[in-house]
């Protein structure tokens, strides 16, 4: 006994194109849901780089302070060896 196959190819039905066109259209919405996702991140992205860049002068404040800090931080750290070396030869001389 023989099965016929009946070949699709070529051959398109109106439901065919119905469904088609249904794809196309979720398409066609998803993209333009994607482009809305787009432009809102470019808006958030341009208004947080206005933010970095009216910060930016803060931050670099902030920088010369820490730099500051760190060579005073070294100043004492050497004033400290100096007084304990000048307390030592205070004591040895205030002993004889």
């Amino acid at each position: 006994m023989r099965i016929r196959k009946r070949s699709h190819i070529g051959v398109a039905t109106s439901e065919d194109y119905k469904i088609l066109e249904n794809v196309n259209k979720l398409t066609s919405l998803k993209y333009l849901e994607m482009k809305d996702t787009a432009v809102n991140i470019s808006r958030n992205l341009k208004a947080l780089k206005q933010k970095y860049a009216a910060l930016q002068l803060y931050l670099d404040q902030i920088t010369l302070i820490e730099e500051q800090v760190a060579a005073l931080e070294q100043a004492a750290y050497k004033l400290d060896v100096y007084s304990k070396k000048l307390e030592a030869k205070y004591k040895k001389l205030e002993s004889r």
